[in-house]
């Protein structure tokens, strides 16, 4: 059984058990967190597809650590005019384990 659930404008195929790295949840370690927005279910050659979402869908998240990505270097240039800009950025990541699918 697999579903698949969004967060923070991006799409995430899940399954019981699963460690997945997402947008940050604004929620404390090892506290549950429910994903209500299911796209889809699959359970063998069952598929539920939402129009957007599963009615009564939703996965069960437990929250394992929070943290930063690698960091991404900016750099702009523009020629001949002495201009340079060093930029860097780390994007803030949740990692959770997926607890139980339900229908």
């Amino acid at each position: 059984m697999y579903a698949v659930i969004q967060n923070g404008g991006k799409q995430f195929k899940v399954s019981e058990g699963d460690v997945v790295r997402m947008e940050k949840i604004d929620a404390e370690v090892d506290s549950v967190v429910e994903a209500e927005q299911v796209l889809m279910i699959a359970e063998g050659s069952d598929v539920k597809v939402g129009k957007p979402v599963v009615e009564g869908a939703k996965v069960t998240l437990k929250v394992t650590s929070h943290g930063k990505g690698v960091k991404v270097k900016i750099f702009k240039y523009k020629p001949k005019t002495g201009y340079r800009k060093r930029q860097g950025h780390r994007q803030p990541y949740t990692e959770v384990v997926v607890e139980k699918i339900e229908a």
